[in-house]
């Protein structure tokens, strides 16, 4: 069956968003964090990094944070008793395996406040494009194994791209059949939710791209117009990661969630590629978030 997106009234969440910061742009925390607020969502960032743009310009300045610092951070959190009001943590581009072992302790503290908290990672690793002309990883070497051996079994929900979900299944993806493969292998190591955040497998028009949402029993896919910007704006995956989180703490509905992120996703490229910069438009967009004027049929597959 068909599902068409809905415009509903959602109870508030509170999100602990643990990924990058760029003081120029939108990627990690400084996309996510504005999302999750507009569409309601009481968020409290901490920052991995904090550069002056994201390093697709080649150049940057700024400053990784330790482990410890965000030990500290969540330490605090504890001490003001907020981890028990916490209903999801959601993490992103981390750098390093001892920052991503500061966000597997996050996540641990704060299920130990509150059992029913969700973990939502992205799987940060790289894309099909990491550089110019360049396909793979843009982090570390140690960071695939953590991903795969720690923060699968300990996650909810996990949001990666195509590339990602390769890496993390051990599977390559060619076909629609290929996809729903590897997000089920993954599935089967701890999470309960895959979201496949961008999708162009055979059968996908050449106009088209695709996203899916992935659970043991149950899949569904939306389509939306392949909007072409030279460069392709960094920061899409994690506002789309926020996007979805945020619908599906509301509603608990894979298939909403799935219809907003992307009709909501679709809008801010659309007004990327109308503005012709190479960063994201999400102050202009901002509106479309909460209900987007151009929705998307999302349909079960199997």
């Amino acid at each position: 069956m068909g599902a068409i997106l809905v415009l509903g009234v959602y109870p508030p969440v509170n999100i602990l968003s643990i990924q990058s910061h760029v003081a120029y742009g939108h990627v990690g925390n400084s996309a996510a964090v504005f999302a999750l607020q507009r569409l309601g969502a009481e968020v409290w960032p901490m920052h991995t990094v904090q550069y002056s743009n994201h390093k697709g310009y080649g150049s940057w300045t700024g400053r990784d944070f330790s482990a410890a610092h965000i030990k500290t951070l969540v330490k605090g959190l504890a001490a003001r008793g907020a981890l028990a009001a916490c209903d999801a943590v959601l993490s992103g581009y981390v750098g390093s395996a001892a920052v991503a072992g500061a966000i597997e302790h996050a996540v641990k503290q704060v299920r130990r406040a509150n059992p029913a908290a969700l973990y939502c990672c992205d799987p940060v690793m790289g894309d099909d494009g990491a550089g110019p002309g360049k396909s793979g990883f843009y982090v570390a070497d140690d960071m695939p194994g953590f991903f795969r051996a720690q923060a699968l079994p300990l996650a909810d929900i996990v949001t990666p791209n195509r590339f990602e979900l390769e890496v993390l299944s051990g599977q390559k993806i060619a076909t629609l059949k290929d996809a729903l493969g590897a997000a089920r292998k993954v599935v089967a190591r701890g999470p309960r939710l895959v979201l496949l955040t961008s999708l162009k497998a055979e059968g996908t028009p050449r106009d088209a791209i695709e996203m899916l949402a992935v659970t043991a029993d149950a899949a569904w896919r939306v389509r939306t117009p392949y909007l072409t910007l030279d460069p392709m704006p960094n920061g899409a995956g994690d506002t789309v990661a926020a996007l979805f989180l945020a619908r599906y703490l509301q509603s608990r509905d894979p298939a909403a969630a799935l219809g907003h992120a992307a009709a909501a996703i679709f809008a801010v490229i659309a007004a990327t590629q109308a503005a012709g910069t190479r960063e994201l438009q999400l102050i202009a967009a901002q509106d479309q978030w909460v209900d987007p004027a151009r929705k998307f049929e999302v349909t079960s597959v199997s």
